[in-house]
């Protein structure tokens, strides 16, 4: 264990800008995961993170001396908590925070399962939350394309509670060409649509195409569908936006499979 009081700190420098600068992240290819839970998350899937950084008044939580317990490799540092503070990624800190590295792009594989895509996805948090419900959902795979925000910001992993821990996720995915032999069917979710989307079959391998929280889906990737849906709306509200759309669309989809199942 390690115990930092300077800013001057290499270590601590290093954290500051990871924080702070979406560039700094992509550059290096780390990010921070803050909390218990999100550390667990990522170490049960991928082992120990590169390196743990804890506050002082969060050193001695019961949680969190647990926690560090079942990483007896990762190299761990703590901080003053107002040094840590400069760190922390929300208002209120847990007090712990993991150094990641961010997976490499990979190629997207092919055939594709079940997979949400997503067309210039720009809110971190709502990002986060359809990374969340696709992977409650059982999907496996979420494209991202060009214009998206980064998935591993830490607002968005954040949001994503876990979420990146269990669906591949691939970023700048050129989509038509991704989908272009896809098996299964591919469904738009625009609120033009005539066909509810209660009304199609969605029990096989399906690829949910969601659209930018304001523009929608382009003309480009509408005509990518089979098949374009709408969620019926008798209250007296516009629209949806993007996240609670999808998870909508992915689990009635996991209704349809269960019904069908029973």
């Amino acid at each position: 264990m390690k115990h930092i009081s300077s800013r001057e700190n290499a270590f601590f420098k290093q954290l500051l800008k990871l924080a702070r600068s979406s560039h700094e992240r992509k550059k290096l290819g780390q990010t921070l995961l803050d909390g218990v839970h999100l550390v667990r998350a990522y170490s049960g899937v991928f082992g120990a993170p590169r390196a743990l950084a804890l506050s002082e008044g969060a050193a001695a939580k019961p949680e969190i001396a647990a926690l560090i317990q079942t990483l007896p490799t990762a190299p761990l540092s703590v901080f003053p908590d107002a040094l840590f503070n400069e760190i922390a990624l929300v208002a209120t800190p847990a007090g712990v925070l993991a150094l990641i590295d961010t997976p490499q792009a990979v190629p997207v594989p092919h055939p594709l399962q079940t997979c949400l895509v997503l067309e210039a996805v720009q809110d971190p948090g709502n990002l986060g939350a359809l990374l969340r419900s696709a992977a409650a959902a059982g999907v496996a795979h979420a494209l991202l394309s060009p214009g998206c925000t980064f998935a591993w910001a830490p607002r968005v992993v954040r949001a994503g509670m876990g979420a990146h821990f269990a669906l591949k996720i691939y970023e700048q995915v050129d989509v038509p060409n991704a989908l272009a032999n896809y098996s299964g069917r591919i469904v738009a979710l625009t609120g033009s649509a005539e066909q509810s989307l209660f009304d199609i079959d969605l029990r096989g391998e399906v690829a949910f195409l969601i659209g930018n929280e304001g523009a929608g889906l382009s003309p480009q990737w509408l005509g990518l569908a089979h098949a374009q849906v709408r969620i019926p709306m008798p209250g007296n509200i516009e629209s949806l936006n993007a996240a609670a759309a999808a998870a909508i669309a992915m689990f009635e989809r996991v209704r349809q499979i269960n019904a069908t199942a029973t």
